[in-house]
């Protein structure tokens, strides 16, 4: 190894460190922020329910705080209303629940009812470090358009493991992806290690919402008149959403990517590497149901590109059958004997989402006209 090569590996070295370092520290400062937010929210949940303060005392505590801590942030009335709801939400679940009787205006405020001692059994779904490790923004825009616990751990573990901004967590409740979660239907557990097989089923979804292919914009009347071609072009256009939508570690290879083998050429839709299972990942697109003979097809582009294109580090090819629709029973029975490691998902366009939800998506022309006139 050349000095050049040393260095380098050394900065990288110091690079990772300082990552990591930086990451626990966020995360001490993330919990230690919770937990001061969920103290106040009981604190002002006390007096606040039992009408032991008068209308719009909130909003006068918040300015009495900006006057006696010039320049603090995050203590608006409605940010100390959201530390409420988020207080009472979670409390249920804590075993260190206060008397309000018991309760002055002068009680101390406790931040440390988040502790692990503090949680009750019935709390034994909640993942600690996942529930800590989001910030309290991210904690109220999950409370405000969710219904139910089991919901609201869903989108804290998702929003945990693959670090959304709060931007990209609403994308994905607006999408409702709690309703429609669930794995690809595939065989990942019968062809892939089990370590890999396990990412591989929680990688890949049964449906993804591909709302940015809208027919208008694309000059087609009819649901049934879009191809392949034009939803893979759709997709290419905007690769960096349906790269979100799959997950932060793939990275586009291109489309219609050329392959060869014994003089025949072949072009497999979409070609992505994933750098969390350390290999190629080919998507083929059908604008109808699922049929069997898809799955050779896709299976024959996984072996080219296993014989032709994949190296000795590299794990094998997972193909990834994207269809407007699918029996998932159906297509279970069809591939459990395939050895290749493959799954069939479903896709809905703007045209498939319901109104209400089609409604809240801005107007493409008026999104036009604000870019242009940002560009003056």
């Amino acid at each position: 190894m050349n000095d050049i090569q040393q260095y380098r590996a050394a900065a990288d070295t110091i690079k990772e460190a300082i990552l990591q370092s930086q990451y626990r520290a966020a995360k001490l400062i993330t919990g230690e922020q919770l937990s001061l937010y969920f103290g106040i929210g009981c604190y002002i949940s006390s007096f606040s329910r039992k009408e032991a303060w008068g209308t719009g005392a909130i909003n006068r505590i918040s300015e009495h705080l900006r006057k006696e801590l010039p320049g603090l942030r995050g203590f608006s009335g409605q940010n100390i209303r959201n530390m409420r709801t988020f207080a009472e939400f979670w409390l249920p679940f804590l075993i260190c629940s206060p008397t309000a009787s018991k309760l002055t205006t002068h009680s101390i405020i406790s931040i440390d009812k988040l502790t692990p001692q503090n949680w009750s059994p019935s709390a034994s779904k909640i993942d600690r470090e996942e529930f800590l490790g989001i910030s309290f923004s991210h904690h109220m825009e999950i409370l405000h358009k969710t219904r139910n616990v089991d919901e609201v751990i869903f989108y804290i573990r998702q929003t945990f493991r693959h670090k959304w901004d709060k931007y990209e967590l609403r994308d994905r409740l607006r999408a409702n992806l709690y309703q429609t979660q669930g794995a690809a239907a595939n065989n990942f557990l019968q062809t892939l290690p089990p370590p890999q097989a396990i990412k591989a089923v929680g990688m890949f979804k049964d449906e993804y919402l591909l709302d940015y292919i809208n027919l208008e914009e694309i000059d087609v009347d009819k649901a049934d008149d879009v191809d392949e071609r034009v939803v893979e072009q759709a997709i290419v256009r905007n690769i960096k959403k349906f790269i979100m939508t799959c997950g932060r570690d793939f990275a586009f290879i291109g489309n219609q990517y050329h392959l060869e083998v014994y003089g025949e050429e072949l072009f497999p839709d979409l070609l992505f590497f994933n750098r969390e299972l350390n290999c190629m990942v080919v998507v083929e697109l059908k604008k109808g149901a699922f049929k069997p003979g898809y799955i050779s097809q896709l299976q024959t582009y996984m072996r080219v590109l296993d014989d032709k294109m994949r190296k000795p580090h590299e794990s094998p090819t997972v193909g990834i059958l994207l269809c407007k629709s699918a029996n998932k029973a159906f297509v279970e029975y069809v591939i459990r004997d395939y050895n290749s490691p493959m799954g069939v998902a479903t896709y809905k366009t703007a045209a498939d989402m319901d109104a209400r939800l089609r409604n809240s998506l801005p107007d493409m022309e008026e999104m036009r006209k604000l870019l242009e006139s940002s560009e003056d």
